[in-house]
């Protein structure tokens, strides 16, 4: 129960699989959450889309289920901060309807569009040589090529769906969809904007949509919701929504941050050059930085921060968390003539034992996690996953731990050029989100990264906690560099020296099957 004198934050976390409501004191301890369940749609033409109506109703759920607990006083709960999935479209009308699905961040068809625009005379690496200096100067990066940022989805709303296009009043990021529900005021953040590449963040405090790049985006101003910093508040919740939710009227709505930037500073590493990394449906190794640079070839750069005037290294790896559900949803437990049985309701934890009984490089199995193309360090939409060096003496265990590395690698591979990104090691990473639950994946990212990892207790809710720490601040409560002190570490792991040989062995070919094969990927998934 709460006391007297403690507050708390509702932290909204939406990702792709659903949202976590959570309640977290204003010290960052999460007194406990709940989980709904969203579904993707996947659609054949490289499309990936979620209803926010199911969005909401989820939230919704979540939240009650929460409350109904009683774990709190109604009225000790000061404030809302949402934190979500980044780089997704919705699309609403002036009274804040949603036209059509959310296109989300897997969605690959603005990739045309996306060539058109960045298109001229004289080109580098598919972009104007003009346009892309433009990009760069103003906003750190350009539109991928992929056609799965903000920009790529509008464009392609634009030209494939021109009746929706003309009727939206706004596009949002899911963030700010989320915070229009609850106030009923548009608005998108100086950080959630950042992947729509029409603004110029030079002035960090000051980010402003820059009228060059609109024109060369071909979006109109108005489409775009106003500016604010992620600890601004944007305003009290609506009475509808707050008996709804079975909130307080009144309370606070904090602007919030997409879930990467919420990540950063739930993981507690909040200082320059701290870095974390975060295994959940995707990855993602990232740290501030106190300066602003990009690395057009291997996709990144300092894009702004939740935490005012900061940048951070913006990257992602597609898929991570994403391999296992594979691995259990479509090989293990899938159900057809063969198989007919329901999965282990903790069959993560059984994966988890599994690959502790294969020998580290699972008899040199290499999985390669690329089920949905990749992003970072190379932007390659048709690349795949693979198992590759299977024999007769092959087994489950070997898979399934080679899944584990895999995973690893690819982030060995990012690494490498984050670390070259800001010109020094990692004496150590914060490791969270559900990846960061199992100890045996813990321990082979030490080793195959050969660096520290420190596992930060309670893991999965660093983005909800992160999202309270923002409201935190946002209300006074305390300052940003005070956060890592309330971060607590559940354990430490240190490289093994005895795996490096098999693990530096198998790197290598990890990155000479992406090489020798990237052709053969491209012919088979050409588009």
């Amino acid at each position: 129960m709460s006391t007297n004198d403690t507050k708390y934050i509702l932290a909204i976390d939406l990702g792709t699989s659903g949202p976590k409501s959570a309640l977290v004191s204003t010290h960052g301890d999460v007194i406990d959450h709940e989980f709904e369940d969203t579904d993707i749609i996947l659609l054949p033409d490289g499309g990936a889309e979620q209803d926010p109506d199911v969005w909401w109703r989820a939230i919704v759920t979540s939240t009650r289920r929460l409350l109904d607990k009683k774990l709190v006083q109604v009225d000790d709960i000061i404030a809302v901060c949402c934190t979500t999935q980044w780089s997704g479209t919705v699309a609403v009308d002036r009274d804040g309807n949603h036209l059509m699905n959310a296109v989300i961040w897997l969605d690959s068809r603005g990739s045309k569009y996306i060539n058109q625009i960045a298109d001229g005379l004289i080109k580098i690496e598919g972009y104007s040589i003009g346009k892309l200096y433009r990009w760069l100067r103003l906003t750190g990066g350009a539109p991928s090529h992929s056609g799965k940022d903000p920009i790529g989805h509008i464009l392609y709303i634009k030209n494939q769906l021109p009746e929706i296009y003309q009727n939206t009043y706004k596009f949002l990021e899911p963030k700010d969809y989320i915070n229009l529900r609850l106030t009923g005021r548009f608005a998108a953040s100086f950080e959630s904007i950042t992947l729509h590449w029409v603004t110029d963040n030079r002035d960090i405090s000051n980010v402003t949509y820059d009228d060059k790049l609109l024109k060369i985006s071909s979006i109109e101003r108005e489409k775009l919701p106003d500016l604010k910093r992620a600890v601004d508040i944007l305003g009290p919740i609506q009475d509808k929504v707050a008996d709804e939710l079975g909130l307080s009227r009144g309370v606070d709505v904090v602007m919030g941050t997409p879930d990467i930037q919420s990540a950063a500073i739930g993981s507690g590493a909040v200082r320059d050059y701290e870095g974390h990394l975060y295994i959940g449906t995707s990855c993602w190794i990232t740290c501030h930085v106190p300066f602003k640079k990009t690395d057009l070839f291997h996709n990144m750069a300092s894009l702004p921060s939740a935490i005012p005037d900061r940048y951070f290294v913006a990257n992602e790896q597609e898929t991570a968390g994403a391999c296992l559900n594979y691995l259990k949803d479509n090989i293990l437990y899938h159900k057809d003539e063969l198989l007919i049985e329901e999965g282990q309701a903790n069959v993560y934890k059984i994966f988890d034992k599994i690959a502790e009984n294969a020998p580290p490089g699972s008899d040199k199995v290499i999985f390669t996690p690329w089920l949905y193309g990749e992003r970072t360090p190379i932007e390659d939409h048709s690349v795949r996953a693979m198992f590759f060096n299977q024999s007769l003496s092959t087994t489950r265990e070997h898979l399934i731990r080679s899944v584990f590395e895999g995973v690893a690698f690819n982030s060995k591979w990012l690494l490498g050029y984050v670390e070259k990104f800001i010109k020094r090691p990692f004496d150590s990473i914060n490791m969270i989100g559900g990846g960061a639950n199992s100890n045996v994946w813990c321990r082979i990212f030490a080793d195959v990264l050969d660096r520290t990892i420190k596992q930060v207790k309670n893991p999965i809710q660093a983005n909800a906690r992160g999202a309270a720490f923002l409201a935190a601040v946002s209300l006074g409560y305390m300052k940003f560099n005070d956060i890592p002190e309330h971060i607590q570490i559940e354990n430490t792991y240190k490289p093994n020296p005895d795996n490096r040989k098999i693990y530096d062995e198998l790197y290598e070919e990890f990155l000479n099957l992406y090489k020798c094969n990237r052709k053969i990927y491209a012919r088979l998934n050409k588009k």
